[in-house]
């Protein structure tokens, strides 16, 4: 199963899923109101914003999906990403400041206080549908096939045991245990980016 690591990998490995488990479990046992469980209290900072906005949109779809069309397809798969900037910066300077004023925890309750409870659904159901097509089942078939690689687990084994560690400490720690982890993820995202730029730049001779 770990024919493919080194000691020094399955510690690493083991340390990482333990501190993910343990911010889960960490925030699990405070108390908690709706407010402070779907809303982290409405106290994050930018910083721990912004990292979140930035893990949450970036994994394992764009550093084997994009990143591989980028290689063999050239450099315009990547242009929805420059525009996608743009339009979370619009976002937080237009939009952001009237959903803070109405106190609504979701878009669709937003919607559904200025119009109806149709609009609401639609939204809702419209989301749902459409970010499992396109952005989790992707996200867990690349996923699993990144542990296939490393652990020489299947690829459905691998989707299952990526949804429940995630399920885990999301419903525990609820919102501020999801920043905090995206906060690290963060950091192992742009450490991991760089170390794959540098290494994949020397393999094919700069």
């Amino acid at each position: 199963m770990f024919q493919n690591l080194t000691p020094l990998d399955l510690v690493f490995l083991i340390f990482y899923f333990a501190l993910l488990a343990g911010v889960g479990f960490h925030f699990s046992r405070k108390e908690k109101s709706s407010t402070e469980y779907f809303l982290a209290g409405r106290k994050v900072g930018w910083i721990a914003i912004g990292a979140s906005l930035f893990a949450s949109n970036i994994s394992s779809e764009h550093f084997i999906g994009l990143a591989g069309s980028g290689a063999s397809r050239g450099l315009a798969v990547g242009h929805f990403e420059w525009l996608a900037a743009f339009i979370v910066l619009i976002l937080g300077w237009v939009f952001v400041p009237f959903y803070l004023k109405s106190g609504v925890f979701t878009m669709p309750e937003f919607l559904e206080r200025r119009y109806n409870k149709s609009s609401r659904m639609y939204l809702t159901s419209v989301s749902i549908i459409g970010y499992v097509l396109t952005k989790i089942s992707v996200t867990l078939f690349a996923g699993g096939l990144l542990l296939h690689e490393i652990l020489g687990w299947d690829i459905a084994t691998s989707a299952i045991a990526m949804v429940i560690v995630a399920g885990i400490y999301t419903v525990a720690g609820g919102l501020k245990a999801i920043v905090h982890v995206d906060v690290l993820q963060t950091a192992v995202l742009i450490i991991g980016a760089t170390t794959l730029t540098i290494l994949g730049l020397h393999e094919v001779g700069g």
